[in-house]
């Protein structure tokens, strides 16, 4: 008796799992918010654990600590991945005629920035002081603006590339060095004793949620775009 073959379920569309995950990080950067906002003693106490660990490396380590600086103030600097996504808005518009996504690219970038300062702003959450400071940094703590920056930006151009069908080794190589830059940029700002650990990770939860709305936006309303969230035929 010859059996039929499963078929496998339907992928669901593109917009539906942007928005899937928007609202997983929503509640979950949310959460993580109100504990900072509140001060949560168990939350307290694990920051402050892991600063006071991570400051006696960046003492004794000073080669590190000066390496830390430097990808920090420089290669993963928010304005450098700002000046980054500037020159993709160039070859969107340049390339690819493509205004529409260019100002989908800059707008986005500008709204992480505003929620990331506005965040800093009503938390108001102070920095970690030391005696012996390795670094420096103003404004208030939460979130990081290292963190929250790189992810913005490295989610988005991923979101690109595959969007543009990039190959293979292009897509594994852009893969690497943005997996390496989110971290990166996270652990460089603990190590160097200017943010909280809670911090990074409300910065990285908050990119990411910018960068699952940004997609859902681009996805339903785009010109020219599907509903299931690929370019019309």
């Amino acid at each position: 008796m010859h059996t039929p073959p499963v078929e496998s379920p339907p992928r669901p569309p593109a917009h539906r799992t942007a928005a899937r995950a928007a609202g997983v990080l929503a509640l979950c950067s949310t959460l993580l918010l109100v504990l900072v906002a509140v001060a949560w003693p168990p939350l307290i106490t694990f920051d402050e654990d892991i600063a006071r660990t991570t400051h006696r490396w960046a003492v004794d380590e000073r080669g590190v600590t000066h390496a830390f600086r430097i990808l920090t103030d420089w290669i993963w600097d928010p304005w450098t991945m700002r000046l980054l996504c500037a020159v993709v808005v160039v070859w969107l518009v340049w390339r690819h005629a493509d205004w529409w996504t260019a100002g989908w690219l800059a707008a986005t970038c500008a709204l992480g920035t505003l929620v990331q300062q506005t965040l800093k702003t009503a938390v108001g959450r102070a920095r970690p002081s030391w005696p012996d400071p390795v670094d420096t940094a103003h404004y208030a703590a939460f979130p990081s603006g290292h963190a929250m920056t790189a992810t913005v930006v490295c989610g988005l151009l991923l979101w690109l590339l595959h969007r543009h069908g990039a190959g293979r080794a292009l897509w594994s190589t852009a893969l690497t060095l943005s997996v390496v830059s989110v971290v990166g940029v996270g652990v460089t700002r603990i190590w160097l004793g200017v943010h909280w650990s809670t911090d990074v990770i409300g910065g990285w939860l908050l990119g990411a949620l910018v960068v699952a709305l940004a997609v859902l936006a681009h996805l339903r309303w785009r010109p020219g775009t599907a509903a299931a969230g690929h370019p019309a035929s």
